[in-house]
Formats: C-alpha cells, structure tokens, sequence
C-alpha cells in the first residue's frame, strides 16, 4: 500500500505571486499550493510562460471570490520587437514576415492613440481560451483554425515610455480579457513593418499595487530557511492579503452581529439604511469580519450571494 497522503489546511488569504519567466501559471500556482500546505488553490487569469509579474493565488475560501480578480482592470508593461511578425505574436512564434521600418514619433502615436478607448478584439489562436474543452493554443499547433469571437474590451491609458527602429516600450491599462499580444500584432500591422512581443510583465491587478507582490525565490527561501515546520507555515502565512481585498471596489454594508447571524444561515435581511442596488461587501460586528458578497435587489433588502464557510484565520 502506498503512504498516505497528508492532509492540507484550511487556509484563507491571496498572496501576490511575482510570476518569473518561463514557467506556466499552472505550474506556479501548484507548487505554492503545496509550499502553503493548503488544501484548495486557484489563480486569477493566466500570465503566458513568456510573461512576468502579478499572479494573484488565491487559497481556501479566496477561490470563491476570484472572479472579481479575473474580472478587473489589468496594467502591463511590453516590449515589441519591430520588423517582424510571428503567428503566435510574440518571441517564441514562428516568422510570418519580415519587413522594413519606416517610422516617427508623429506616425507611432497616431497609432497608439487608435487602441485607447473601446475597441472589439479577436483573441489569439495561441491564447489559452477553451474550445469545446480544449485550449486554442492546442488546435493552432495542430494547425486547425477554429472561429473565434470579438470581445468588447476597454484601453483606459497607453503610454509610450521608449521607442527606436527596433522596438517599442509601452504601459498599457486596460480590461479584463485584454490580449496585449494581439495589440502589439494589430500596432505593428497598422504600422505596416509587424511586430510582436519580446518582453511582458503584469505591473498591477485591481487595487493591488505593485510593490505588494512577492517572488517565487522568496517563498522557497522561507520554506528552507524556518528551523521548523510551524514556523515556515507562521511566515508563508503573514504574506497572505485578506480574502475580502479582492473586492475593494465594491460598496461596504456593516450589519450588527445579530442581523449578521441570519445572512449566515442564508436569510434575506431588511436595511435600516438606505443602499442603492448593487452587490455588496458584508462585514459584521466590532470586529468588521468578512462573511461575503450580498446583493442589495431593491432598497433595503439585502441577499446573501456567495458567503466565507468560515471565520477567516
């Protein structure tokens, strides 16, 4: 009989991973699984193998709040490579073309300023998107083309930080479902030289700054440094954000402890204080603990959508 397997925690909270180049989010986002020892684990939007930066994880009962991650406005910082297509937009593709550079400033701002705004994107064949349960990235290397559909997207800011012949340096704010590969394709089409992406790294998701994230190599070091187990679990853990800063943005209700009970249990409860229409942040008590997201349908009447299963560590 082989050993059985241990038993993870019932771990609460989202740590900002510092995705690094070469690796997938998939991979990432198992091995911290297993450094925090947590029984359950997701992430919020996939960053390509190519690609670094924000990766928030989310552990325990954060998994149910990830949509509003995955949801949320993203920043980005890319570098594109000039005078060259590639079929997957960016290094790791094969050459499509290649073509001379005729550019100024004038001509590449003018550009630019057409991607700012809402605009409809067609995603990449090599994007991650699934097909009849399979991601296009599977059926473009078989070379099977499969339809795809525009998806409304919003550039909020773009900003030019470098530009030569060769490459570009950009910062781009946009919405969620952004293809930035597919933005540097489509520049370097109306730019009639292509383009595609050499460099890309996620500087921020939502509210969460950037400064906030934490390496790989630093969760590793304090999983081989602590001199025991509880105390490398006491350090992984003070790294975790709270499950509810996944929705900064959302409206805040405040109820008693006694009115709180009752939305535990599922109950639709009546507001002393008038609230417009929307879903809500719940906390309850002195102590102003989380217990999920409500949905206030009329003024003064508040549904319970998606609850903690338990009080947060």
């Amino acid at each position: 009989m082989g050993r059985p397997r241990c038993r993870g925690r019932d771990i609460n909270g989202i740590v900002l991973l510092d995705k690094p180049i070469g690796l997938s989010s998939n991979e990432l986002l198992q091995k911290v699984k297993r450094l925090f020892r947590a029984n359950k684990a997701g992430h919020t939007g996939a960053l390509d193998p190519l690609a670094t930066g924000m990766l928030p994880i989310c552990l325990g009962e954060a998994t149910k709040f990830s949509q509003y991650l995955l949801d949320a406005d993203k920043r980005y910082r890319v570098t594109a490579r000039l005078g060259k297509r590639t079929d997957t937009a960016d290094a790791f593709g094969k050459t499509i073309s290649l073509r001379p550079v005729f550019l100024d400033k004038a001509k590449l701002e003018a550009a630019l300023s057409q991607f700012l705004g809402e605009s409809w994107q067609v995603p990449s064949m090599f994007s991650a998107l699934k097909y009849q349960g399979c991601p296009l990235y599977e059926y473009a290397r078989k070379g099977i083309m499969v339809a795809r559909k525009e998806r409304r997207i919003y550039v909020y800011d773009l900003k030019l930080h470098y530009w030569d012949l060769t490459q570009v340096e950009l910062e781009i704010h946009c919405s969620k479902g952004t293809y930035i590969r597919t933005i540097i394709d489509d520049l370097g089409e109306r730019l009639h030289c292509g383009a595609h992406v050499i460099a890309l790294r996620r500087l921020a998701v939502s509210q969460y700054p950037t400064e906030a994230m934490v390496t790989f190599e630093a969760l590793q070091a304090i999983a081989l440094g602590a001199p025991e187990a509880s105390a490398t679990l006491t350090q992984l853990d003070s790294l975790l954000l709270s499950v509810d800063s996944a929705l900064t943005n959302m409206p805040v209700v405040h109820l008693p402890s006694d009115i709180a009970e009752r939305i535990r249990f599922g109950q639709t409860v009546l507001l002393t204080v008038y609230q417009k229409a929307a879903l809500v942040r719940i906390i309850a008590g002195d102590s102003r603990q989380f217990l999920g997201i409500g949905e206030i349908v009329m003024p003064g009447r508040l549904i319970p959508r998606r609850l903690m299963a338990e009080s947060p560590a």
